[in-house]
């Protein structure tokens, strides 16, 4: 019953002229907002997974599955139908979330190009439209990131940065090292390298990392394409003496569907008591 008032509770348009649209259930059972934003290019979407049934009063986590592709792209598969496969929203008692973005999501501002802004665009949008509309959880230790690849380098560019917005942050196989935009199209969404150093993981765990306090709030895992950067990351956060989860293996297809996610839910949530 609360989950179906949801679908048609909320329609907004904020200061800065964005729009979303009330949710509407697609094919797959996902409650979808369209949403139209200075921050992208055209309209994108949020979708979310809520746990089948929602206790008067609770506030749930909320886990914001962060997409390696753009728009609705699927080649490396859809990360909300694993979690939905595995059910992990009702295993978890959470919220699963799932933005999409006009262009290739690496969790950056573009300097000059205010359609491309993923990174306000997840605080000045997504985060706010879901805690406006869903029983969730609106403070740190309340919103965590999942991600892989691009989105695991955004999931920890993301807390890093904005450590009081975000609790806790899992990549999985991602190119954490990566020292200079270019690479897997990057350079189109950072534009120069100085934009990049204020993104590059590698200095922010340097400079930030160890200010994230005495509980592991970064979960490492791998590997696919990236293991020795995985390892070097692992190695430089072991040097840093930062709190930490890691695990190394074992190796599996680059792809939201290989076997990863649940682990990584696991490390990242906890699970619900029988």
């Amino acid at each position: 019953m609360i989950a179906s008032l949801l679908i048609a509770l909320f329609a907004l348009t904020t200061a800065d002229e964005t729009t979303i649209s009330d949710a509407k259930k697609d094919a797959d059972g996902f409650l979808v907002h369209t949403v139209k934003s200075p921050y992208q290019a055209g309209e994108t979407s949020i979708r979310v997974l809520l746990p089948d049934k929602l206790e008067k009063d609770q506030r749930y986590l909320v886990v914001y599955v962060l997409p390696v592709e753009a728009k609705s792209e699927s080649r490396f598969g859809n990360g909300l139908a694993e979690v939905k496969k595995l059910d992990l929203a009702n295993k978890h008692k959470a919220v699963f979330v799932a933005p999409t973005f006009s262009h290739l999501p690496w969790y950056a501002d573009h300097p000059t190009k205010p359609e491309i802004r993923q990174e306000t665009y997840v605080l000045k949008v997504v985060v706010p439209a879901i805690e406006k509309t869903y029983p969730v959880r609106a403070e740190t230790e309340g919103r965590l990131l999942l991600g892989f690849s691009k989105s695991g380098w955004g999931a920890f560019s993301l807390l890093l940065r904005n450590p009081t917005v975000f609790g806790k942050a899992v990549a999985w196989d991602a190119p954490l090292m990566m020292d200079a935009p270019g690479k897997y199209g990057s350079g189109d969404i950072f534009g120069t390298a100085e934009n990049f150093a204020s993104y590059r993981v590698s200095e922010l765990l340097g400079k930030k990392g160890t200010a994230l306090g005495k509980e592991s709030r970064l979960i490492l895992l791998g590997y696919g394409n990236f293991r020795a950067e995985v390892q070097q990351a692992h190695a430089l956060m072991d040097k840093a003496k930062m709190p930490h989860e890691y695990r190394d293996g074992p190796s599996r297809k680059h792809d939201w569907h290989s076997g990863w996610v649940a682990e990584a839910a696991e490390l990242l949530l906890p699970q619900e008591k029988p």
